[in-house]
């Protein structure tokens, strides 16, 4: 049995087993089995986001104020807005910007730095405190069902696959 046969299950072709098969037609001389790996992972990847963005949108919520309420929740305590546009890779003025509607909103603060009085630090108020356990006790959740298909064993097993990858590559 050949690679590209290998990678697909000949009982349920899914969208990129037909192209591998079109292009299999077309290229018979080129192995064209990257093409499942990497189709099928940004296939994934945006049915996950679209399944993830969906649920935090029930809390009002867009994916970047969410990584930002639960950046400040699992760390424990306030961090500086520098701290947090560098962990979630966006730029300063595009963190002022999410900061300010969370302070509008009242789900953060800004509390002045005790070390600097030029620096502030963010810290999550009550009710973003709140907001943040009960959408992230649902994402936990949605995530869980998203990946149902895989039984725990195919999920730990995934999960080792992605992170060898990604150590070679980040």
């Amino acid at each position: 049995m050949n690679r590209l046969a290998k990678m697909n299950d000949p009982l349920r072709p899914d969208h990129v087993a037909q192209v591998l098969e079109q292009w299999q037609r077309q290229r018979p001389d080129l192995d064209c089995s990257p093409m499942g790996v990497v189709g099928r992972l940004a296939r994934t990847a945006r049915l996950l986001g679209d399944g993830i963005n969906a649920r935090f949108k029930e809390f009002g919520l867009t994916p970047t104020e969410f990584d930002i309420l639960a950046t400040l929740k699992r760390s424990g305590e306030p961090l500086t807005p520098t701290e947090l546009y560098q962990t979630l890779m966006l730029s300063s003025g595009a963190m002022s910007i999410r900061l300010e509607a969370l302070v509008k909103r009242g789900l953060v603060e800004r509390v002045p730095s005790a070390e600097d009085r030029r620096s502030n630090r963010v810290s999550l108020t009550e009710a973003g405190e709140e907001l943040i356990d009960e959408a992230v006790t649902a994402h936990v959740a949605n995530e869980a069902a998203l990946l149902k298909p895989l039984d725990e064993q195919e999920q730990a097993q995934l999960a080792g696959l992605l992170q060898k990858w990604l150590l070679a590559h980040e």
